[in-house]
């Protein structure tokens, strides 16, 4: 069986390079007029997927631009209707269609307060495109799968675009023209012994740190969304706050040592998890000797999740039909989903 999922996310190189030959003057605008009008304050707005492509625009906007990024509880907006302090600030949403009311409410709100609003969203022709000052379409294409995976890559690269062009970094922005090459290539990752290991779990943890961490969000919402594995995200630094009683013998930990100042403690920490008796996935680039999978590196560390995220999802799309799913109809689930 080859699957929506697996079809998308395959394709997510070629449209990855439609997107970075389409609006650059539109992100190369918007860095001029926030560098000439620094925001007082960032929220992210976002559910799902696009809350783990939010937490990556916000890792790299506080670690290249230095600005503090908070991720929005829209229920303040929605529900308990807070007087927030919008004048000035950064409001930006990510979204695949666009149509979920508690992401629409809060980006009028905060337009209509003062504040710059911006969306990344994959639906140009949506109610949120038409709510954000600054539209940036995704250039994903028609997403068929209910589980987002072209659209989930193509959302990192919109948030490597805003910083690079904010910052107005030409190395690194020149660095993105190689994404669509490095995503073909990761798309090619062998990750089959993933697939013998966690066809017969039910649960499973997954962790990363630092520009890493939103990788392992994204994972384990797709092992819960395609898979039905209970899978829990942690960070390196809090698995031992709690979650580690939980480790038994054989119980799997898919483990994402990105490069940067992380991956030290995070192969010290897979060392350690085996000792206690887990069953270790260790996602590593290739240089790393002690790693169980392969995991796939772009020009600069800084893009490193967007390649890596594409071997996941191969082998995630895998993993579901080896435990004799549909990945493309997960149950309960729909493609957008509405929630105030």
């Amino acid at each position: 069986m080859t699957s929506l999922m697996l079809k998308e996310a395959r394709s997510a190189g070629s449209h990855v390079a439609e997107q970075l030959a389409r609006d650059q003057a539109r992100y190369a605008e918007l860095g001029r007029w926030l560098r000439t009008a620094p925001p007082s304050g960032i929220v992210t707005v976002a559910r799902g997927s696009s809350d783990h492509a939010a937490s990556y625009c916000a890792y790299l906007t506080m670690v290249r631009l230095g600005h503090i990024v908070a991720s929005l509880p829209m229920s303040l907006v929605t529900l308990n209707k807070a007087p927030l302090i919008a004048r000035d600030a950064l409001a930006i949403a990510i979204s695949q269609s666009g149509q979920s009311p508690d992401v629409i409410e809060p980006i009028r709100y905060f337009r209509d307060g003062g504040a710059t609003t911006v969306a990344l969203i994959n639906d140009a022709e949506s109610p949120l495109a038409k709510t954000a000052e600054w539209t940036l379409p995704l250039h994903a294409g028609a997403e068929l799968s209910v589980a987002a995976t072209k659209s989930f890559i193509a959302s990192l690269v919109a948030g490597a675009l805003f910083a690079g062009h904010w910052q107005d970094d030409a190395g690194f922005l020149h660095a993105l023209d190689s994404l669509p090459e490095s995503l073909q290539r990761a798309a090619d990752s062998d990750w089959s012994k993933a697939v013998e290991i966690l066809a017969p779990a039910t649960s499973i943890m997954v962790v990363g740190r630092g520009i890493g961490f939103p990788l392992a969000l994204e994972a384990a919402l797709k092992f819960k969304e395609t898979s039905a594995i209970q899978a829990e995200a942690f960070s390196g630094a809090e698995i031992k706050h709690g979650p580690m009683a939980l480790i038994n013998e054989g119980y799997p930990l898919l483990m994402f040592a990105t490069r940067g100042p992380t991956q030290a403690g995070m192969l010290q920490l897979a060392a350690e998890m085996r000792q206690r008796g887990a069953k270790v996935l260790l996602a590593a680039p290739a240089d790393i000797a002690e790693r169980d999978l392969t995991l796939p590196t772009a020009v600069t560390p800084d893009l490193d999740p967007i390649v890596a995220i594409q071997a996941f999802y191969v082998m995630a799309a895998q993993l579901a039909v080896a435990r004799g799913m549909d990945p493309d109809k997960p149950r309960h689930l729909s493609k957008v989903t509405k929630t105030s």
